[in-house]
């Protein structure tokens, strides 16, 4: 998982009301070994901060899954069914439960660069 901490995501400013550092906190603690939480500087999706990118197992990937990408993540029960996900199995293995997909954002496309 790569969550997204830079211009935008986690910024106190853009959204003063959000805990980033205990968004954070319950992502890595929610998300213990074999799982990576890890940060990224920014995603190019600015206007849907907070980002979370949830990429596949490398079997799931290999099968064809991509990575779902998530915005405007400040609520921490959207953090709890992000988790929740990622522990059944995530993309391509676990099917997204519905109210994730309200939380669905597409990933930016890069001229140059082949869509994910």
């Amino acid at each position: 998982m790569t969550v997204c901490r830079d211009c935008c995501c986690g910024s106190p400013d853009k959204h003063p009301g959000v805990d980033h550092d205990g968004q954070l906190q319950q992502l890595r603690a929610a998300l213990p070994a074999p799982h990576r939480v890890r940060t990224s500087l920014c995603l190019d999706v600015c206007e849907q901060a907070n980002v979370v990118v949830v990429q596949p197992s490398p079997v799931a990937r290999r099968a064809g899954a991509r990575p779902a990408w998530f915005g405007l993540i400040g609520d921490p029960a959207v953090v709890d069914n992000i988790t929740a996900w990622v522990r059944d199995g995530g993309p391509g293995v676990a099917a997204m439960p519905a109210i994730l997909q309200l939380s669905l954002i597409p990933a930016p496309i890069h001229p140059g660069r082949p869509a994910d």
